[in-house]
């Protein structure tokens, strides 16, 4: 079925969607419904529960991946393909394998969350109706699917995610030749090959291990398409992700809520090591409604708040210390990124106080940054908070020259945020922001023990994160929950919190 086609069936049947689910609102959660449809991903027709009518995935409509589809084949030209592999299941060791992560930009597209596949979009000529969308999947297997959970298979694909065409991903080879054959145009990113450079930045930005799908279609294009020219897919699909839908913003926020309130409900509890904070968070995350933790949470008390990225967690608390954590909750593939400081003994001590005050006030000033019409980039607002943070230190008495300053705040003020915890690398962070945009505002200092700085400072390191998203003239935090004032953290320290969250906060899924 055409692509027009499909958008006009969803079109006529979206009221329908609507008022059934009005309809069964109530119903849904009383009567306990028995699935009849063994599939590889959470949807409708198997987890009515957690996704809504009309939704592949939470929050997110099958009518709005289509759109993206469409929007992203109208920047291709006639006769031109976009493959894009989907991620595989990673090993530790032996049959021990790691959580499953797709590739996001495959997910933006398609809501598709099983291993071991291709989407293939081509583009036949200038009629967006006539645009198609192809997929490669692994076919049921009853053996294999005993051992290794349900597969959506090849005409579960059709069926459930729209696909114009599939086929089993064994045929991979032959069926992208006859694509490749008849299309002059073609968008994919060839693996990349390992090198010094890639495997120093890899062991910070995550740089993933490579598809053997990936691998095998960059060796039918060496061997049988070698005249053709390549084309970098990933930047047209990152310049789309880059902006938000009010969907996904709507998804966004609900994780930053959830986490945000996660938070409070630490700030009430005395932690005696880092572990353990570390796995309270995580479970608020996920009790609340969160898929799973966005990232590795960065649980660090004392000296140990030095290193940015500190993941052990496996340190004892001492009340005269601080605590610096980053950590927050993903939902439906989207993440939220907070980090809070606060002192492990619930009381800021003076100096603790000060320098804490300092790094606040910095992210005060960047946040009212972020508004598109003020033209301010990434970069620009980064800058704008080293100015800040100069005049901050000043006022606390550490040494404030730009040198100095940049060696205790050594990182960028922050980075867009979606599919990805650092979302779209590939989009210049030169480039002013603008609606519908997220990103974050993460303002840190970092004081090591060295004489040149007061004693009292030594050995503190503090990060104030919060997700912002940008809009013409104004802006929205995502993650307020979250308190960050030192009245309102001490507060909660002393008097507890209400850890019931309010039903306008609860994720979508329930």
């Amino acid at each position: 079925m055409q692509m027009l086609k499909r958008k006009i069936w969803f079109n006529v049947h979206k009221a329908w969607f609507q008022t059934k689910a009005i309809q069964k609102g109530q119903q849904q959660y009383t009567n306990k419904v028995t699935p009849n449809v063994n599939l590889g991903q959470a949807l409708h027709e198997n987890r009515p529960y957690w996704i809504k009518p009309g939704e592949l995935t939470p929050g997110i409509t099958a009518l709005e991946y289509f759109e993206r589809r469409v929007k992203l084949a109208s920047k291709l030209p006639k006769k031109s393909c976009l493959i894009l592999p989907s991620s595989q299941v990673k090993y530790a060791t032996g049959p021990v394998f790691y959580p499953f992560q797709q590739n996001t930009d495959l997910y933006y597209l398609t809501g598709w969350n099983e291993p071991d596949s291709v989407m293939i979009l081509e583009k036949p000529n200038d009629n967006l109706d006539d645009v198609l969308f192809h997929m490669l999947v692994p076919p049921k297997d009853a053996f294999a699917e005993k051992w290794e959970g349900f597969r959506t298979g090849v005409e579960g694909i059709k069926e459930f995610f729209n696909a114009d065409e599939s086929d089993d991903i064994n045929n991979l080879v032959s069926y992208t030749s006859k694509i490749l054959k008849r299309n002059e145009h073609l968008y994919f990113d060839i693996p990349h090959e390992k090198n010094n450079s890639t495997q120093f930045f890899g062991t910070f930005f995550g740089q993933s291990q490579e598809s053997k799908f990936a691998i095998t279609i960059n060796d039918l294009l060496k061997r049988d398409f070698s005249s053709k020219k390549i084309r970098k897919a990933k930047p047209l699909i990152a310049e789309q992700r880059r902006i938000k839908s009010p969907a996904e913003l709507t998804v966004m926020r609900t994780a930053g809520q959830i986490s945000g309130r996660s938070y409070n409900q630490a700030y009430a509890e005395k932690f005696r090591n880092e572990r353990t904070l570390h796995s309270f968070l995580e479970y608020k995350f996920i009790s609340g409604g969160c898929d799973k933790s966005a990232y590795v949470p960065v649980v660090a008390s004392g000296s140990n708040a030095l290193c940015i990225h500190y993941t052990k967690n496996n340190d004892v608390m001492f009340d005269d210390e601080m605590v610096l954590v980053d950590a927050s909750g993903a939902l439906g593939g989207y993440c939220s990124d907070i980090s809070r400081s606060w002192p492990v003994n619930g009381e800021f001590s003076g100096p603790q106080r000060d320098l804490y005050e300092a790094v606040l006030n910095v992210q005060r000033k960047c946040i009212t940054l972020c508004k598109a019409n003020l033209g301010y980039s990434i970069q620009d607002i980064h800058d704008q908070s080293v100015n800040y943070m100069v005049e901050e230190l000043k006022n606390v008495g550490i040494d404030n020259s730009r040198s100095q300053v940049t060696s205790l705040y050594n990182h960028l003020i922050g980075h867009n945020l979606g599919l990805d915890v650092h979302d779209v690398p590939e989009c210049s962070i030169y480039k002013p922001i603008e609606p519908g945009q997220v990103i974050t505002i993460e303002p840190g200092i970092y004081v090591p023990q060295d004489d040149r700085y007061p004693k009292w400072f030594q050995n503190i390191g503090i990060r104030i994160e919060d997700d912002v998203a940008v809009e013409k003239d104004s802006y929205t935090i995502l993650t307020v929950e979250a308190a960050k004032e030192v009245k309102d953290i001490e507060n909660i320290a002393r008097n507890g919190v209400n850890t019931k969250i309010p039903q306008d906060v609860v994720s979508p899924l329930f």
